[in-house]
């Protein structure tokens, strides 16, 4: 797949296949590229991905918080003239379509969570004081995943740069105080969308009971378990993750 955005208005996006539409919602570090194997099986199998790029970086500071990017969502979702979407989203993607469901239920057909933040926060806004260390960015991107290996030169390379780049940092810790801000532990009983949750069982970063906790607070959630993997499971266990994923979309004919 080739993951360059097509960029149209205020909007930057990666577009494939033709069906149900499935937005999908990066995390902080995280970038189109990271779902490649979730759009080349989901495109070629009934349902339009969707990926636009947040603009997590680019937006006035007031609007650099998990509520703003949720609206952003919704008029990218009114933008493109769909009806309701199936919403996926990994860490602060995930929160962001939480938030976003909890605004706007009547656009959401279903609910992907994965690594999801917003009922626990950790290893957002932490690792700043000693951005200046490579080794350090390194050793911490490692721990998003099962496998070091997963954390590539170029990705470690892209999180030093984020770290180093001082507005970034500024919006990155804006972004983290927001999430704790925008907690959804009362508003989730509430929310009765169809709910997936697909975690991986070594997440270090929202650890496997942030996952049960979602589970029991949603009132319409199945969780799936993907072993030896960490916090990005689209990315780490591509194959799994689309097997459960395909089992829910079938079992809840989405």
């Amino acid at each position: 797949m080739d993951v360059s955005a097509k960029k149209e208005g205020k909007y930057q996006y990666y577009e494939a296949g033709e069906g149900t539409p499935i937005v999908v919602l990066h995390g902080l570090m995280g970038g189109l590229s990271n779902f490649q194997a979730v759009a080349d099986h989901f495109s070629n199998n009934g349902y339009k991905v969707v990926i636009p790029e947040l603009p997590l970086y680019t937006q006035n500071i007031l609007k650099t918080n998990v509520k703003a990017f949720a609206k952003y969502v919704k008029d990218f979702i009114t933008y493109k003239g769909f009806d309701r979407v199936i919403l996926l989203g990994n860490s602060l993607g995930g929160h962001i379509a939480l938030y976003h469901t909890k605004m706007y239920p009547e656009k959401v057909a279903g609910l992907v969570i994965t690594g999801s933040s917003g009922l626990y926060e950790s290893a957002m806004g932490d690792s700043y004081p000693k951005r200046g260390d490579y080794e350090y960015i390194r050793k911490k991107t490692e721990d998003v995943f099962f496998d070091p290996k997963m954390a590539t030169q170029e990705l470690v390379d892209e999180v030093f740069g984020i770290v180093n780049d001082r507005i970034k940092v500024l919006k990155t810790l804006t972004i983290a105080k927001s999430a704790i801000r925008h907690n959804m532990g009362k508003d989730l009983p509430k929310m009765h969308v169809k709910t997936c949750i697909i975690w991986g069982k070594n997440d270090r970063v929202t650890p496997p009971e942030v996952a049960e906790e979602f589970h029991k607070l949603m009132p319409n959630s199945d969780l799936y378990w993907i072993d030896q993997c960490g916090h990005a499971a689209m990315m780490e266990r591509p194959e799994e993750f689309n097997q459960h994923l395909e089992t829910w979309l079938k079992k809840e004919h989405l």
